[in-house]
């Protein structure tokens, strides 16, 4: 295994700079994001961050670094935001199923998602409701450290125990209103005082045992058990959405650190939101999107490909045009890859034409810059945005030295192949699939496009060249370059 890299740096939320990467046990690098609640099916927004750390995964595993990616399930304990109910709760009568069977169905929903983005799946996934005793065991060790209260039933945290509550957020404790989307006020000895444990009532189905009686856990203390649990009481990366920075991430702070005395994270990474045509995307707003949606109109390499094309931590705008946009870009890289693939097994079948030596350093010494400028767009806080323009900038290279006339060897065209693989395709680093279509219902286009050219095929033979030249005219128009050669005609898109 090669030495793990030691250019690599993140910017950390906490410390609101980028710092060189050095993980606690290095080549091990722990790795924790906040999974979905499983009451609905994943939206665009699901996809952006979790593509964005499928691609941090993928890329510390191309440097050389030992990865354990933890993603929690969350199937319990998630209160709705204008009231204090379970949103899996809600969505079982509204479905009139149980609320496993909610939980099982968007867990299944979820998984599929991902999987069609191909996003690898994570080493370990834990459920929430699986780790409910390890949860009041915390509980059990914030009463210890003077940290928790008990009302009614249910317990809180007391953020005036915590000193450092904040220093993510950077929001001030005096500025606060309630730290956490539950609790009834009167109860809290602080309105930012967040929940640890909520007393049940009689007819709750998802309830526990406790101390304090039948309940359930409140939201935040299950990232912080199950962090914990499977990378230990100080984790390397902690990712989420920049909307769980405060205060849910926040909250997980306090408690861990209170619990274990130590710093719970090295390095928090949060990934910026998705929105549509310049507005922020949500429910309320009925601009919401789901990927089942999405995966209607656009393929799901066309949808990481296009939430790719942006820097993780700026927002990202789902419209017509940047859609297009990223087809195109799709499009090109497709192209220059089957090029090269090309242009290699020309080299092998005829190597008195350049297969056994290039005509000059040309082409190795483009896909070296490539390679390089690739890593060190990635290594600058996982910056695919210029990754990709150092992809596009060898495109271009390559498309040249492919029109030179030069020979170049076989050898050194499976190299610039390789380049495509490794760095960009579905096996490399940022996993886009290379082969595939873009459109959904893919190969519809295509074929049109080759009915088109049987038609032109036939107008040619009758000699009637004028209206052959229109359909080739109209194609270039639709974006398809269509190529007449001594074997035949062979098209593109452009």
């Amino acid at each position: 295994m090669p030495e793990p890299s030691q250019d690599l740096f993140f910017y950390n939320s906490l410390t609101r700079q980028k710092e060189r990467f050095e993980p606690l046990k290095p080549p091990f690098v722990g790795v924790y994001v906040c999974g979905p609640t499983v009451y609905g099916d994943s939206h665009l927004g699901h996809a952006k961050s979790y593509i964005t750390f499928d691609v941090v995964v993928r890329h510390l595993r191309f440097l050389g670094y030992r990865v354990r990616y933890v993603q929690n399930i969350t199937d319990v304990g998630h209160l709705t935001e204008d009231t204090e109910e379970d949103k899996i709760l809600k969505q079982s009568r509204l479905e009139q199923i149980e609320p496993m069977e909610v939980v099982e169905k968007y867990t299944h929903s979820y998984f599929e998602d991902m999987d069609a983005l191909n996003i690898r799946r994570p080493d370990i996934s834990p459920r929430a409701s699986g780790h409910v005793p390890e949860q009041i065991e915390m509980i059990e060790t914030l009463f210890e450290k003077g940290a928790a209260y008990e009302r009614e039933g249910n317990v809180y945290f007391s953020v005036e125990s915590f000193t450092g509550y904040g220093k993510l957020s950077g929001r001030k404790l005096e500025d606060q209103q309630a730290g956490a989307r539950v609790g009834v006020d009167a109860e809290k000895k602080n309105p930012a005082d967040f929940l640890l444990w909520r007393k049940a009532s009689p007819d709750h189905i998802l309830k526990w045992n406790s101390p304090w009686g039948p309940g359930y856990p409140g939201w935040h203390l299950e990232c912080s058990v199950m962090a914990r649990r499977y990378l230990g009481d100080t984790i390397d990366i902690h990712g989420g959405g920049l909307e769980n920075q405060f205060p849910h991430h926040e909250c997980e702070i306090a408690q861990s650190e209170t619990a274990t005395g130590k710093p719970f994270v090295r390095v928090w990474l949060h990934n910026n939101m998705v929105t549509r045509d310049g507005q922020k995307m949500g429910k309320s707003l009925g601009n919401f999107i789901t990927l089942k949606d999405a995966f209607t109109r656009h393929t799901p390499s066309l949808v990481r490909f296009f939430l790719l094309r942006g820097h993780y931590r700026s927002p990202i705008d789902y419209s017509a045009d940047a859609i297009h946009a990223a087809e195109s870009g799709l499009t090109r890289l497709r192209n220059s890859r089957a090029l090269a693939l090309e242009k290699a097994a020309a080299a092998d079948a005829d190597p008195s034409a350049g297969g056994a030596e290039s005509a000059s350093d040309r082409l190795a010494e483009a896909t070296r810059i490539a390679a390089d400028a690739f890593v060190a767009a990635m290594n600058d806080d996982i910056n695919t945005a210029n990754a990709l323009a150092a992809a596009f900038d060898f495109v271009s290279e390559l498309n040249k030295i492919a029109d030179s006339g030069d020979a170049f060897s076989a050898a050194d065209w499976k190299a610039a192949a390789l380049f495509f693989e490794t760095h960009l395709g579905a096996e490399g680093v940022l996993g886009i699939d290379l082969e595939g279509e873009t459109e959904a219902g893919g190969g519809l286009d295509e074929k049109l496009v080759e009915l088109l050219l049987a038609t032109r095929r036939t107008l040619r033979a009758e000699k009637n060249f004028a209206l052959g030249d229109e359909i080739r005219d109209g194609l270039l128009a639709a974006g398809i370059e269509i190529k007449d050669t001594k074997e035949g005609t062979t098209w593109k898109r452009q």
